[in-house]
């Protein structure tokens, strides 16, 4: 199978919000054909004209689908009501998009099996919904559903025996990494499961790695995460894609370099 190098627009969200066509024009000319959009709700229309004017496809989004509210990217909650999976799914529809993926629940609901059964009905319920519309649902992980351990197995392993098999898993590698586990051998286990990476690299190093956003991250294949290999135990992968939580330097430059990286080493 073709593996689709695409970008996480969260790495750009400030760009995006001053300059929506103009930052999309700008990832095109680093060369990439597709992306994924995040809060793609509330912009659905304007999103989907300035993808195409600059070329490029959504095949997946980040949107809440297991939570009711809001969740900070740090993990915190909000009061701040999500939309609905039906208006999501809707929204999705209009920028073309095929799986739309939830992007975490908050640290607090993985202190218990129990929780991620509640966490995996969910996103089954959001999946028996989504298939009625032909949009795919995924889960995608931090670091706290790789800390947390039941009886030696991981929470994201937990969830994934959980979800109905219509369900995918989107794995942040960087993020599986800084929850202390072997990447590689996580995406062996996983299997078919996993159609999306998010080819994220980074020194991990203690001392710049602790806070968020991380501080140690780094165009992919400049760091420490073995993207090529784990990419490579995913059997069923359709996108790698490029993201930043947070980049010091040249971001552009950092993507365009991510890109070219994972299309010379997995795409294809």
């Amino acid at each position: 199978m073709t593996i689709q190098t695409s970008l996480q627009l969260f790495t750009i969200k400030d760009q995006l919000e001053a300059d929506l066509e103009g930052t999309l024009s700008a990832v095109a000319a680093r060369g990439f054909t597709a992306v994924e959009p995040y809060d793609f709700v509330r912009r659905a229309e304007p999103l989907a004209a300035a993808l195409s004017a600059a070329g490029l496809t959504a095949p997946s989004g980040h949107a809440f689908l297991a939570s009711e509210s809001f969740v900070n990217p740090d993990g915190s909650g909000t009061t701040i009501p999500v939309p609905t999976p039906d208006v999501v799914f809707a929204a999705a529809r209009v920028l073309g998009m095929d799986t739309v993926i939830d992007p975490y629940t908050e640290p607090a609901r993985w202190e218990s099996v129990a929780q991620i059964e509640e966490t995996a009905l969910l996103l089954n319920e959001a999946a028996e919904i989504g298939a009625t519309v032909g949009v795919r649902v995924g889960y995608h992980n931090h670091a706290h559903e790789l800390e947390a351990v039941f009886d030696g197995v991981t929470g994201l392993e937990v969830l994934a025996g959980l979800l109905d098999e219509r369900v995918v898993l989107e794995v942040d590698l960087y993020w599986v990494a800084r929850g202390g586990v072997d990447p590689v051998a996580l995406l062996q286990r996983l299997g078919d499961r996993v159609i999306a990476v998010h080819a994220k690299d980074g020194t991990l190093d203690p001392a710049l790695a602790g806070a968020y956003p991380p501080a140690d991250q780094v165009a992919a294949g400049e760091g420490s995460v073995p993207l090529v290999e784990s990419i490579a135990a995913a059997p069923a992968l359709e996108l790698a894609i490029v993201e930043f939580d947070h980049y010091e330097g040249d971001l552009f430059d950092a993507i365009e370099r991510s890109r070219v990286f994972l299309d010379e080493k997995v795409a294809g």
